[in-house]
């Protein structure tokens, strides 16, 4: 197999042999810095039982190459295990960037590997670009408290690494018809750390938040006022069939639990509509919903920064306004209720 040096790299996630989502949204940053590179491409797949359809959605999404290296021993996620693969892989074919997602494999894995291989790391990115003349990459993150976005740089030492915040940028649009190198390597006896043994795995709560997947979020923020008054967020959240979100202040008056708190210290997601109740839009909420393809804002205050992102809001009590809402949905779903027994 011929190396290619100084490509950029990707590290898939999956569970259960299909690729998760991450996976493609660190191939549009990948694709995109690849680019300005003038170079290929490449996404690694470390694990077991993950099929050539699912390899090969890695190219739809804009990899050059893929790099699988399967094997039964894989099939759950040992950091050790997996970053004397990675490490073995890096230093082999020594690639200019290398991405994860800031994910719990990611955040534990990546660091780890950086250490081996004698380079930084900037963690939880939610930016990258390259540096004009020097092919530096910028690694872009919030800093003191997301009061500043500060530019990193690693000039001195390859690859460079970051992980990259979850929903920070939507994948490209699949292209059945792309076609590239699916390498399948092989692993090595002495990479398998048997000092740790899988002895099984708890899921998680069936109960906990779906913030990840929902396609309608309803959040609720300070101005809410009180803890019981977040039963109001509920009952509209669950007229729009919608997750429940907050913000931290929210969480920190203890009126929810953390699962459901969006912003940098939460969760970042990317629904279709995102419905911001007394939130008043600091800097690190905001950074945590900026991939939302809708944003609506209810506030009393016309001057809050929600305003600013917003695609649709609303000055106004909310105590007024959400039970007026509600009735609104619960009148129009009556109506269609009975268009549809007529």
């Amino acid at each position: 197999m011929k190396i290619n040096v100084n490509q950029v790299w990707t590290v898939a996630e999956h569970w259960e042999g299909n690729l998760k989502p991450i996976s493609f949204e660190l191939l549009h940053w990948g694709r995109t810095l690849a680019d300005k590179l003038q170079t290929s491409l490449a996404s690694i797949v470390i694990g077991n039982a993950i099929n050539n359809e699912e390899l090969q959605k890695l190219i739809a999404y804009g990899a050059d190459e893929v790099y699988s290296v399967q094997d039964p021993r894989l099939s759950f996620f040992v950091c050790e295990t997996y970053a004397r693969i990675l490490t073995s892989l890096i230093q082999s074919f020594q690639p200019v960037v290398v991405l994860g997602g800031a994910t719990t494999l990611g955040r534990t894995l990546l660091p780890y590997v950086a250490v081996k291989v004698h380079t930084g790391l900037t963690a939880d990115c939610t930016g990258l670009d390259i540096e004009e003349g020097t092919g530096n990459l910028l690694q872009i993150r919030p800093a003191i408290g997301g009061n500043i976005m500060a530019t990193i740089k690693t000039p001195f030492h390859r690859p460079q690494m970051a992980t990259v915040r979850p929903h920070s940028i939507k994948p490209l649009c699949p292209d059945p018809f792309r076609t590239g190198w699916i390498h399948r390597i092989p692993i090595q006896d002495q990479m398998i750390d048997s000092r740790v043994d899988v002895l099984g795995l708890d899921p998680l709560d069936s109960g906990r938040s779906t913030l990840d997947s929902a396609e309608i979020v309803v959040s609720g923020g300070k101005g809410l006022r009180r803890g019981d008054a977040f039963s109001l967020i509920q009952s509209l959240a669950q007229d729009l069939g919608a997750a429940v979100g907050a913000s931290r202040e929210a969480v920190d008056r203890g009126w929810i639990s953390y699962p459901h708190q969006v912003g940098l210290s939460g969760k970042a997601i990317s629904p279709k509509v995102y419905i911001a109740v007394g939130i008043s839009g600091a800097i690190q909420h905001l950074a945590g919903i900026k991939s939302s393809e809708a944003i609506v804002a209810i506030n009393s205050d016309p001057s809050a920064p929600i305003f600013q992102v917003a695609d649709f809001g609303i000055v106004g009590d909310l105590f007024q306004v959400i039970p007026e809402i509600r009735k609104h949905i619960h009148e129009q779903k009556k109506k269609k209720g009975m268009e549809c027994h007529e």
